[in-house]
């Protein structure tokens, strides 16, 4: 059975360990979202990670309701992304950039436009959040907004090609727009778009095909999160829809995909929803990466069974730069600043120790 530090390839990228970072909101670029020069510090830092998914960029302006984080649509942004990728790819790294549309979970206040869903929804406010819900009932898809949502997705896989990425990685978890059309609790639509597990897949299945367009699918990952709620976001029979869409990414070709899968004791998120893993593993013979709360001994186990090929770390990621070499010689870990998640400067982002920093 391999080891997490064997290496692997996603399609096209080789990857020299099997530890991922997961994708991680930060909010370190610009009101206007373009990445700032302290992303290239913090992505740099990380590149001996087998691969790097960047955090959720936006797809366009309706797209993007999370401030200060970063997108892909305009000439400005590609520009920023460049001496990232290239700080990242002279440490040695590879990365991808998430691409995401926050669907009803855009608040207006940030994006100025009511956000777009499957169906009229509203979502709940975010836990912890101030009480006040800053979102507004989404307004139902039009076929032409589908197709700009389509479109849009092309232009900022094509942007992300542009700038040097080594291929982009699709947000269709978490309760966002792919996710608000796969699911019963989200979607209420009766055309090709909604009721049937197959037309609910289908724009995640569409969308997949325009980042293969752009940049082929050995290029082209995805990531779910198939069992439990998610941000008001549920299901009432996950298997009959996640399952049938692991089995279409797989027609696909897709050079990966990624499952964010809670448990009854998480630490970010709990349910009672069994895991889908092992019922995806079957129709997904590709590249299979799981997510959240592993320990090196719980991520050895599943690649030991063989339901996963690899596994993502997120926020041992954001306190541990160089967490695969902890993770290889048994090296203690640095604690967590929650405060400073998404605060803007290098405080609790780049400012953390590696355990080379921490020896001079």
């Amino acid at each position: 059975m391999p080891s997490l530090f064997d290496p692997i390839r996603y399609g096209a990228i080789e990857a020299p360990n099997r530890i991922v970072m997961a994708p991680l909101t930060r909010g370190r670029s610009t009101q206007d979202h373009v990445p700032t020069a302290i992303m290239a510090d913090y992505y740099a830092q990380r590149a001996s990670a087998g691969l790097i998914i960047t955090e959720a960029t936006g797809i366009s302006r309706e797209a993007l309701g999370w401030p200060n984080a970063p997108g892909l649509w305009s000439e400005e942004q590609v520009a920023a992304w460049k001496p990232v990728l290239d700080a990242v790819h002279r440490a040695g790294g590879r990365i991808v950039a998430q691409l995401w549309h926050m669907g009803r979970l855009s608040p207006p206040d940030v994006t100025g436009m009511q956000p777009i869903s499957a169906s009229a929804t509203l979502a709940p406010p975010r836990p912890g959040g101030s009480g006040r819900n800053p979102y507004v009932e989404a307004r139902p898809a039009t076929r032409d907004d589908i197709a700009r949502v389509l479109d849009d997705f092309s232009t900022a896989t094509r942007n992300a090609m542009a700038a040097g990425f080594d291929g982009v990685q699709l947000h269709g978890a978490n309760g966002y727009l792919i996710d608000q059309f796969l699911r019963d609790g989200t979607n209420f639509r009766d055309d090709d778009y909604g009721g049937s597990p197959e037309n609910r897949i289908r724009l995640l299945v569409e969308v997949t095909q325009r980042l293969i367009g752009e940049a082929g699918a050995d290029r082209v990952g995805v990531r779910l999160s198939p069992n439990g709620e998610s941000q008001g976001c549920d299901d009432s029979d996950p298997e009959s829809v996640f399952v049938p869409a692991a089995a279409a990414l797989a027609e696909l070709g897709i050079g990966s995909l990624e499952l964010r899968e809670v448990g009854a004791d998480g630490s970010f998120g709990r349910t009672d929803v069994p895991k889908l893993s092992p019922e995806i593993r079957k129709v997904f013979p590709g590249p299979l990466i799981l997510n959240q709360d592993y320990s090196l001994e719980t991520a050895q186990a599943d690649l030991d069974s063989g339901v996963a090929d690899a596994i993502s770390f997120g926020r041992k990621f954001i306190a541990n730069p160089d967490l695969p070499e902890r993770l290889r010689i048994g090296a203690g870990l640095n604690t967590l600043d929650a405060d400073t998640l998404y605060t803007p400067g290098p405080a609790g982002y780049s400012d953390y120790p590696s355990l080379a920093s921490a020896d001079s």
